[in-house]
């Protein structure tokens, strides 16, 4: 089988991010890491690799600046067997649209010398920007189904049956090759990298396309744009009630939540 997971590099979700004086978030100094919703991707598609045990291969692909190469390195440690990068140093004005159409056509390029791929696994949104289309769009755009926020994937005769996430907990959908899905949280955490792999990933070559070379400026350029942004407001300190007793201190929140309007 033919796996290929579209990765992001995005600044690291665990360091709180502030705005700067110019409107626009500060994360130079925040270090660059895969999408945590991608290692999820990744992850699944190993694991289902493993479960095979046919000589699959999975391809890791990212649209990226140069340094999204040590990003693509650590997939190389942790189940990607091929890597490559598209490289997006050029290009500051695309959208989730735009990025879905650099990638069907790398998607494309890459079938000519690798084959079609069977599968095809995205994070169900990046961490950055939480906008969960560009896997939604890549499957449209290459005439493929698509099933999202799945949790759980499993091949049988030629076909996919996939676990998708509800509020109400998961329904099993069945969708025929080749396909996109987008990955949420599963019930398992990403594999760490041994030295071993490590080292080997440090010898694997990164392939690299050029964006200019896989689509006009016209398809990609940002066909929505954004207005600004602003960081959440914060919380305001709580009330703290402490009567003589619990009874009197129930009923004193009781007083302030009717007076407040809120019961």
């Amino acid at each position: 089988m033919n796996i290929l997971v579209c990765i992001k590099q995005v600044p690291d979700d665990s360091v709180e991010v502030s705005m700067g004086k110019d409107g626009k978030p500060e994360i130079d100094g925040i270090t660059p890491v895969v999408n945590a919703f991608d290692t999820y991707a990744l992850e699944m598609a190993t694991r289902l690799k493993e479960s095979l045990n046919d000589g699959s291969e999975i391809t890791a692909l990212c649209v990226g600046p140069e340094s999204a190469k040590n990003s693509l390195k650590n997939c190389l440690a942790v189940g990607a067997d091929h890597a490559y990068l598209v490289n997006d140093e050029s290009i500051d004005d695309i959208d989730s649209i735009g990025i879905a159409e650099v990638l069907k056509n790398a998607v494309e390029k890459l079938a000519e010398e690798k084959g079609k791929f069977d599968l095809i696994f995205t994070g169900k949104e990046a961490t950055d920007a939480a906008l969960g289309q560009t896997g939604i769009y890549l499957a449209a755009k290459l005439g493929t189904a698509v099933i999202t926020n799945i949790i759980d994937v499993k091949v049988e005769d030629g076909s996919i049956e996939a676990k998708h996430e509800t509020e109400e907990g998961y329904r099993v959908i069945e969708a025929a090759m080749p396909a996109v899905l987008t990955v949420t949280k599963p019930e398992y955490d990403p594999r760490y990298p041994t030295i071993k792999n490590k080292m080997a990933a440090r010898r694997k070559q990164i392939d690299e396309m050029n964006i200019s070379e896989l689509s006009a400026l016209d398809e990609i350029t940002a066909k929505i744009k954004k207005a600004a942004e602003y960081e959440p407001p914060k919380r305001s300190a709580g009330i703290k009630i402490k009567e003589e007793s619990d009874e009197e201190s129930a009923l004193k929140a009781i007083q302030m939540m009717v007076e407040a309007k809120v019961l």
